[in-house]
């Protein structure tokens, strides 16, 4: 699936290369634009179900995904393991916390999804409005792991795919250092 999943973000132009600012702050030769492939719902589908595969083991009553990026394929992979689908934002450039109206019951099973991992802050702060609300958190997602797999979350994680791709600290970054201009794609200020 794997290579599957690769040529679908090829094929929708989402797979980019360059010098890129991330969401974290760190600077990279590479960008997943997600949004370019989930906005065909068949490919959504056929991601979020290799998706809930790999995680239906672990028996989510819930998934929760942090607004903007999670949104889409947290709302399929709910749809694939037939569980509710809610999701955390930031409003005003605040914390992340749960959207006004969700709610958690009192240790409700909830799977963290995402769109891709990088550095797993979203994904922790996500895990943290969770069990803040009352949830347990039993796993988290994602489609693609860009990290080459170093990412730790001490909950059990599963991605459909998993790239290294290197990403640097702004003062070290030897694109910088070329001149090379930086662009930021995506959807949250960084």
């Amino acid at each position: 699936m794997e290579q599957n999943a690769l040529a679908l973000f090829r094929r929708a132009g989402a797979l980019l290369e360059g010098h890129f600012r991330l969401s974290s702050g760190l600077h990279s030769t590479g960008y997943l634009q997600s949004a370019l492939v989930l906005q065909h719902p068949p490919d959504a589908a056929v991601l979020a179900s290799a998706l809930a595969e790999r995680v239906r083991s672990l028996r989510p009553q819930v998934v929760i995904s942090p607004a903007l990026g999670g949104l889409i394929i947290g709302h399929e992979v709910a749809r694939a393991l037939g569980v509710r689908a809610i999701f955390a934002e930031r409003a005003g450039g605040t914390a992340l916390s749960l959207r006004r109206g969700f709610t958690l019951g009192s240790g409700e099973r909830v799977l963290v999804v995402e769109d891709v991992f990088t550095t797993g802050k979203s994904t922790r702060e996500t895990m943290d409005v969770a069990r803040e609300a009352g949830g347990v958190v039993v796993g988290a997602a994602a489609i693609i792991d860009r990290s080459g797999g170093t990412i730790a979350f001490g909950v059990p994680h599963e991605t459909v795919v998993q790239l290294s791709l290197p990403t640097y600290e702004a003062d070290e970054c030897p694109l910088c250092r070329q001149g090379i201009p930086v662009t930021k794609p995506g959807s949250r200020p960084g």
